[in-house]
């Protein structure tokens, strides 16, 4: 009786979401035309490429060209890549959700191509990639320094970042779209 009952709401389901017959192709052309449009910018936006962790597809919107480039000839190229100083290392969520929202912004910007000229890193990155510096460099740094810098706030002065004294890891003090034109940048697929 039960099966009976669920395949008749299903049926019933099925058919209030069923367009009446003359809307019925309108409706299937529109809906094949969205889903293209959703497929074409899926593709032309290199959209898979964001669920790897591969150092080129920051450079998919070729604004990031001057850090990607520096990077390549730092220090830093062969031990770490983009994600391992750029996004926390909590946990899973908390990698998860900042690299969604950090996604999320840039998408905006790049799309309504509001992207400035020299690019700086935001408050929230900031305390990112501070943590990243001190997770990797606990050694050099030590425990003291390590519990020293939690909950500090660098903007208003208190305590120091490790690029204030390390200016040119990984990314040199000069940064603009332009500063590296003769770099040589892969080919984009």
């Amino acid at each position: 009786m039960d099966i009976k009952r669920n395949k008749s709401e299903k049926e019933s389901l099925w058919q209030s979401l069923k367009p009446p017959s003359k809307w019925r192709l309108p409706v299937l052309i529109i809906s094949g035309i969205a889903i293209g449009i959703i497929f074409n910018v899926v593709k032309l936006s290199n959209a898979v490429s964001y669920l790897s962790d591969e150092p080129e597809t920051c450079i998919n919107c070729h604004v990031m060209t001057s850090e990607y480039s520096s990077w390549q000839h730092s220090s830093h190229r062969e031990r770490a890549k983009c994600n391992d100083c750029h996004v926390p290392h909590d946990n899973f969520l908390t990698e998860f959700l900042f690299h969604a929202e950090d996604g999320m912004r840039h998408s905006f910007v790049f799309t309504f191509r509001l992207e400035p000229q020299v690019i700086k890193i935001k408050s929230a990155g900031i305390e990112v990639v501070q943590q990243n510096c001190i997770r990797c460099h606990i050694r050099q740094v030590g425990a003291v320094t390590a519990s020293n810098v939690s909950g500090r706030n660098y903007e208003k002065g208190e305590g120091k970042l490790c690029w204030q004294c390390h200016r040119e890891t990984p990314h040199g003090r000069i940064h603009s779209q332009s500063s590296t034109v003769y770099s040589f940048i892969p080919k984009q697929k």
